[in-house]
C-alpha cells in the first residue's frame, strides 16, 4: 500500500477531503438567488392567451441621459430578455390585436443585511465589547435590483398577472446577465399552474 492509498484509508483524511469538496461547491455557488413572488386574477383563463405585445404606454428608460428619444442599454436588455422568455413559453409577439400586453418597471435600491458576526479561530466572535453577552452582528450594505413584470388583458385593459423579482446586483445599473437571470426567475411563474389558475 503506497503513501497515497494509506492517506485515504484514514477516516480523518476522508472527512477532511469531504469537507473541502463541500466548501468548494459552496464557494462556486456565488450567484445571488432571485427572490420571486407573483399574484394574479384567479378568474382569468390564462390558457386563452396566445399572442402578446408591449404595452403601448410602456415608458422607455433613458437613464437620465442628456437627450430623449432613444432607449437605454437597460431598456434594450429588458425587452430582449422578456421577448426571449415569451418565445420559450410559446407566445407569439404581434403588432396588432394581441391577447395581452406586457409592461415592466425596474429600480435599484440600496439595502442592508444583518448577519451574526463571524467566529474567530478559538470559537469566539472576531469582535466584542460592551454587551458581549448578546450575540454580536455585522451589517453589510448591498444593492438590490427589483423588476416588476405586468401582464394586462388587452381587451379588458385589466391587470391579470404581476410578477416581482429581486436579486443582489453589482452596480447601480442592472447588467445584461443580471437582467436575464431576474426576468427568467419572474416569468418562470407565468402562466399560473393548473392547480392555481382556472382550467
Amino acid at each position: 500500500m503506497n503513501a497515497f492509498t494509506q492517506f485515504f484509508a484514514r477516516p480523518a483524511a476522508l472527512a477532511a477531503v469531504g469537507l473541502s469538496l463541500l466548501l468548494g461547491a459552496a464557494g462556486c455557488a456565488s450567484v445571488p438567488r432571485v427572490g420571486v413572488t407573483s399574484d394574479f386574477d384567479h378568474a382569468t383563463n390564462f390558457r386563452a392567451y396566445k399572442t402578446w405585445s408591449w404595452y403601448p404606454e410602456q415608458p422607455t428608460d433613458a437613464e437620465g441621459g442628456p437627450a430623449k428619444g432613444y432607449n437605454s442599454f437597460f431598456d434594450k436588455r429588458m425587452r430582449v430578455a422578456v421577448e426571449a422568455e415569451m418565445v420559450r413559453k410559446g407566445f407569439t409577439k404581434v403588432e396588432r390585436n394581441p391577447d395581452v400586453f406586457v409592461a415592466y418597471s425596474a429600480r435599484v435600491e440600496n439595502k442592508q443585511q444583518t448577519n451574526p458576526a463571524p467566529y474567530g479561530p478559538y470559537g469566539y466572535p472576531f469582535w466584542y465589547g460592551y454587551g458581549a453577552f448578546n450575540r454580536p452582528y455585522q451589517v453589510t450594505d448591498y444593492k438590490a435590483g427589483n423588476i416588476i413584470i405586468d401582464i394586462v388583458d388587452a381587451k379588458r385593459k385589466e391587470l391579470v398577472w404581476r410578477g416581482y423579482g429581486q436579486s443582489q446586483v453589482d452596480n447601480q445599473n442592472i447588467s445584461e446577465a443580471e437582467v436575464n437571470r431576474i426576468v427568467a426567475g419572474v416569468l418562470g411563474d407565468y402562466p399560473p399552474s393548473d392547480n392555481t389558475a382556472r382550467r
